[in-house]
């Protein structure tokens, strides 16, 4: 099989969640790591016209957005399966993945994170508490919303592991890394999910770069 490289900036959760799927499924594959600003340039727009991270390459196949990605390394790699083969939790696990796409990380998670850690420590730029303050209600609606729908179970959608989770866990452990994260996340079983998949080989040997933990 070709090799699978990952077009990305280091740090990014979506660019983790890739490679979080490649090192579940045990495919080798190649970082191709970018500097900040990088994804703007000609020749990744050549790649991603959007300039955004992730792509990915795999030979002559190219590829962005990150669920299309995840999606595409399940299908070429079946084993073990990251979708699942019951059809109500197929579409649960598509629920959640839209959750995170369309609400928590565009008005929860880029917001705080980015004013909390990446903006005031990496950037030297001032903290938007006002804008903080206006995405907490939906961080807890999120937050709410994904507590209910993971309940007793092990995983986000079932008992086993799935996109979702792949997708969610380097969400909410970036997230975590605020004040207003370690806050609504505390005693909840969202928490004790990202405990478990924080101690998976996966999510262990894609740790954000030092720099972006050190400023949390």
């Amino acid at each position: 099989m070709s090799e699978f490289v990952v077009h990305g900036i280091p740090g990014s959760p979506f660019v983790r969640a890739v490679e979080v799927a490649l090192r579940e499924k045990g495919a080798p594959y190649r970082l191709r790591a970018m500097s900040p600003g990088e994804h703007k340039s000609p020749e990744y727009l050549a790649l991603h016209p959007f300039g955004r991270v992730p792509a990915l390459e795999h030979g002559a196949f190219r590829l962005y957005e990150t669920q299309a990605i995840l999606r595409y390394i399940d299908d070429v790699i079946p084993s073990p399966p990251l979708v699942p083969a019951d059809a109500r939790l197929a579409a649960r696990m598509n629920q959640i993945m839209g959750i995170n796409d369309w609400y928590f990380f565009p008005l929860v998670g880029r917001t705080i994170v980015f004013n909390r850690i990446v903006g005031p420590k990496l950037l030297n730029l001032p903290c938007d508490e006002a804008v903080i303050a206006a995405a907490v209600p939906e961080g807890r609606r999120c937050i709410g919303e994904l507590e209910r729908l993971i309940g007793e179970q092990r995983f986000l959608a079932g008992d086993q592991l799935t996109l979702a989770d792949v997708l969610l866990a380097p969400q909410l452990d970036f997230f975590a890394a605020t004040p207003e994260g370690a806050s609504m996340l505390a005693g909840t079983r969202l928490s004790a999910w990202l405990t478990r998949m924080n101690a998976r080989p996966s999510m262990a040997a894609t740790p954000r770069p030092l720099p972006l933990r050190a400023a949390a």
